[in-house]
């Protein structure tokens, strides 16, 4: 009985003050607010303090849970993550970022990003700092795209999702029946991939040009796209 107490606390989401390994290095890098005087300071209290406070709080468990898994499944010593710099950078720039963001699947790619970056194998500091950057920018359409054109088929057999027979047709055919709310948004998604594009991540600079129905279906991600991907994606 009292290992399984001990177990539980250990892995009990720490409350502010104490000095957690999991605490603190989830709280890296959302502490800081701007400063403002007056009335101000009551008026950002009142309307910011509790849903970014819960903002925190949300981040500071979703990370400390995903490093218990980490723990627990790939052997990682969590002591020893103190000890490693580019981790902690890591853990300081995606936390910035989260606090910036409502947007779960956005949240969902920092945390893995924080996993994959303790990992033996990771990208090195500059890979991962551009990484960060590039999760910073895209929206969750962004990274839909990118999951969707890593592997097309695979996408859909995960997503229970059959495509069209095309005979002849542009990607933009299998976006639009991956995404049907996308249906009629050209300008829109061409931009999203105008992105992609201009960060090397993808292969493909066009979703318009003609293809057979195995060309629609290969992989368009680049070299540089998959290592993206491969860094947003659960390790465990």
């Amino acid at each position: 009985m009292a290992q399984e107490s001990d177990k539980k606390n250990k892995y009990t989401p720490p409350e502010a003050g104490k000095r957690d390994v999991v605490h603190t290095i989830a709280r890296a890098g959302i502490s800081s607010i701007p400063v403002i005087g007056g009335a101000g300071v009551e008026l950002f209290n009142y309307v910011i303090s509790p849903p970014l406070e819960r903002r925190r709080q949300e981040w500071m468990e979703l990370v400390g849970q995903a490093l218990r898994q980490l723990e627990e499944e790939k052997g990682i010593a969590l002591e020893s993550l103190q000890q490693n710099d580019i981790f902690i950078d890591t853990v300081f720039r995606a936390s910035q970022i989260a606090m910036r963001t409502s947007q779960g699947e956005k949240k969902e790619a920092l945390r893995n990003a924080i996993l994959n970056s303790a990992l033996q194998h990771s990208p090195d500091e500059s890979l991962q700092q551009l990484f960060l950057n590039i999760v910073d920018i895209f929206t969750v359409w962004h990274i839909r795209l990118m999951k969707l054109f890593q592997d097309p088929q695979e996408w859909a057999n995960k997503n229970n999702h059959k495509f069209p027979s095309f005979y002849s047709a542009g990607l933009s055919r299998i976006l639009e029946s991956a995404f049907p709310e996308l249906s009629g948004r050209r300008a829109f998604y061409d931009q999203l991939w105008q992105d992609v594009n201009n960060y090397g991540l993808t292969r493909t600079p066009s979703l318009h040009g003609m293809m057979t129905e195995q060309g629609l279906m290969a992989k368009r991600l680049s070299e540089l796209g998959e290592e993206f991907m491969r860094f947003i994606q659960s390790p465990i």
